[in-house]
């Protein structure tokens, strides 16, 4: 996928940008080149919104003084978050179940402590963001990012541009059926127990269920079996919804390599033949990949949201100008 460039001007300092990776259980702050490694970064846990945006604040200002000015910082954040933005209350983290974290203004909090221009989405659109331009989306226009850890969230691609609608998708909470061996478990989800993909397949539901973390579960163990079916289940759904040409899943759960193979077998399965792969130019394999950014997925994502938002604000800066000539 081809970013368009902001204007260089020869012998100039690289544009740099802010990225934040705001999670319910840590926050990462960077400072970098769009597409580049961070010159700077922090990690610091998810306490009190006042303590914790009070170290992104000095994260940025020290950031600064040793590294120059920034021309945007973007923002990834846990949520749900409030994305309309007719909304008076864009950029605010909607009802999360973060303790103490409702109705914070994430956006303008750090708009307002830094003094850099600052744009925001959810983690997993940055993530998907990271991975549509420097991971294992490359080459794609039509991409579903599914990350699985403590929660299930997942962002879309198509032709392009992030899905949004009244609000941002929420694939986590997507409904799926529960299989007879798996009866006695009653899901990890405080808004839907076992009825939604999370409460059946994120890490707090693997280890509700078999009472070891996923990297203690060996890859014989038969919570995979059921892991792999509830995935390749959601995996249907996005296809048959929209199509999308490659599935990335990131997330601490996945990376059990094992699994992908298996995913794979189920969602064949499960198919059931209706959705000719070959005629459509499609290899199962390639279809369903691990992310390839890893953990830095999140932060090379906002640095590209921060690199975006810096250029549509030049852009209308160039208009305003047209304008009054």
């Amino acid at each position: 996928m081809s970013v368009p460039l902001l204007p260089s001007v020869p012998n100039s300092k690289p544009v740099l940008y802010g990225g934040v990776e705001a999670g319910g259980t840590k926050f990462v702050c960077a400072v970098g080149e769009a597409g580049g490694r961070p010159l700077a970064e922090a990690v610091f846990p998810t306490t009190t919104p006042a303590a914790t945006l009070a170290c992104v604040d000095d994260f940025f200002a020290a950031a600064q003084s040793r590294h120059g000015a920034l021309a945007a910082i973007g923002i990834g954040s846990f949520g749900p978050l409030n994305l309309c933005r007719d909304s008076a209350r864009y950029g605010y983290l909607a009802r999360t179940p973060k303790a103490g974290w409702h109705d914070v203004d994430m956006l303008g909090d750090i708009a307002r402590a830094t003094g850099v221009p600052t744009a925001i989405d959810t983690d997993v659109n940055v993530a998907l963001l990271g991975e549509a331009r420097h991971g294992a989306g490359v080459g794609c226009s039509d991409i579903a990012y599914i990350t699985v850890g403590t929660g299930v969230g997942a962002g879309l691609l198509v032709e392009g541009r992030t899905v949004y609608g009244f609000a941002h998708p929420e694939v986590g909470h997507m409904h799926i059926p529960k299989l007879a061996d798996d009866a006695n478990f009653p899901g990890a989800c405080p808004f839907h127990g076992d009825r939604c993909l999370e409460g059946l397949a994120s890490g707090p539901a693997l280890r509700e269920r078999w009472g070891k973390a996923p990297d203690e579960l060996p890859p014989e163990h038969p919570a995979w079996t059921l892991q792999a079916h509830y995935l390749a289940i959601a995996c249907l759904n996005l296809l048959v919804l929209c199509a999308p040409r490659r599935i990335v899943f990131g997330g601490g759960v996945m990376r059990q390599a094992h699994l992908f193979p298996r995913v794979r077998a189920r969602l064949h399965a499960l198919l059931g033949g209706y959705l000719d792969f070959a005629g459509y130019g499609v290899d199962i394999d390639t279809l369903i990949v691990p992310a390839r950014l890893g953990e830095h997925a999140g932060i090379i994502g906002a640095f590209e949201l921060a690199r975006d938002f810096a250029l549509s604000r030049h852009r209308d800066a160039l208009k305003v100008g047209k304008g009054r000539t």
